[in-house]
């Protein structure tokens, strides 16, 4: 430190700062926000913690001081957060006649409040699905619309609210044999499944919606907001998502079948919510077969992956894509899977 200039032992003392958090932070999936709501907050930052620190390492590297140790060490120890949140392998790309394409898309109720100019979102998803031609649909925020053309499917959704109808689907081009709801308390959201059986094998497919952070992906979150009310509010989010999660594993125990979950968390790879989800015996689609960022909500600020596919043990994970296209705030994702 001592052949630092000013600037520089300023700079190392910001880098010591945003390592340490970095370094913190990787305990955060093991937090409970019941527990501690304020600190899982965190998880939300660390894309960012991440991408700094690679600055940071980039910085001392072009002024070829030592000083770079600090952030690749942190980011070496957590090396899987990294691979959530990008990927540097090529996609996995393997063709079989035996995958299952599962597509995942919160359409945001098909534009119906006009955020997009775009008067014919419906049409331009249904041919966006025509063209992509998953097996299985799984959406949140859906509504019924007529401009929505799905007729090859089998379709199981549950609806609420007053003046608009919304909630989830799914849509299946194998037989639906059994369906049903797990209902979250004071709340629109939920999570539903179907059983669809495909050949030999019956499969269950999960839609999991937890609670929205209520962000808006083109704003500021500061601007109309401060920062001690944001913190409080997603602190309670994180809480009721804890409580929905536990309600929604509760459920997923009991079932017999082999299983994939598809869902818009409303939080990241890095939260209690998805290492709860996701347990020991889930493979997260994009760890195991995508590349990039594979980010699927449209934040401006830095890439944002809340919205996941993932497949029990029982199944070989063969491709996984996400579509970055403006039909909604939320990117489509999809993933071919095999039943072994």
């Amino acid at each position: 430190m001592s052949k630092l200039n000013l600037f520089n032992k300023f700079v190392f003392f910001i880098n010591s700062i945003v390592a340490t958090i970095l370094l913190l932070s990787y305990l955060l999936p093991y937090v409970e926000p019941e527990r501690s709501a304020f600190i899982s907050v965190l998880s939300l930052t660390v894309p960012f913690l991440i991408i700094v620190n690679i600055l940071f390492v980039i910085y001392w590297l072009l002024s070829v001081k030592k000083q770079l140790l600090l952030s690749l060490i942190v980011l070496l120890i957590g090396f899987n957060h990294i691979a959530s949140l990008y990927r540097f392998s090529a996609s996995k790309h393997v063709e079989d006649d035996a995958n299952i394409a599962v597509m995942n898309y919160n359409v945001r109720l098909f534009n119906l409040f006009k955020w997009i100019p775009n008067p014919d979102v419906p049409f331009e998803i249904s041919q966006f699905i025509k063209d992509k031609k998953p097996d299985i649909i799984s959406m949140q925020e859906y509504r019924p619309d007529d401009g929505l053309a799905l007729q090859e499917y089998y379709k199981f959704e549950v609806l609420s609210g007053n003046k608009i109808k919304n909630g989830q689907a799914i849509f299946s081009k194998f037989p639906i044999i059994n369906k049903g709801s797990i209902e979250f308390p004071n709340t629109y959201n939920n999570a539903i499944f179907v059983d669809v059986v495909k050949g030999k094998d019956t499969i269950r497919i999960y839609n999991v919606h937890l609670q929205s952070l209520k962000i808006d992906a083109s704003t500021d979150p500061l601007k109309n907001e401060t920062s001690e009310n944001l913190f409080k509010r997603v602190g309670n989010t994180f809480r009721l998502q804890q409580a929905q999660a536990d309600l929604f594993l509760e459920h997923k125990a009991k079932s017999q079948y082999k299983v994939i979950i598809c869902g818009d968390f409303n939080n990241t790879a890095y939260s209690y919510v998805y290492n709860k989800i996701k347990g020991d015996n889930l493979n997260d689609a994009f760890v195991e077969a995508g590349n990039g960022f594979g980010r699927t909500f449209n934040f401006k600020f830095f890439p944002v992956r809340i919205d996941f596919i993932m497949a029990d043990d029982n199944f070989e994970i063969n491709n996984f894509k996400t579509f970055e296209i403006g039909f909604s705030d939320h990117f489509p994702i999809m993933s071919k899977v095999k039943v072994k």
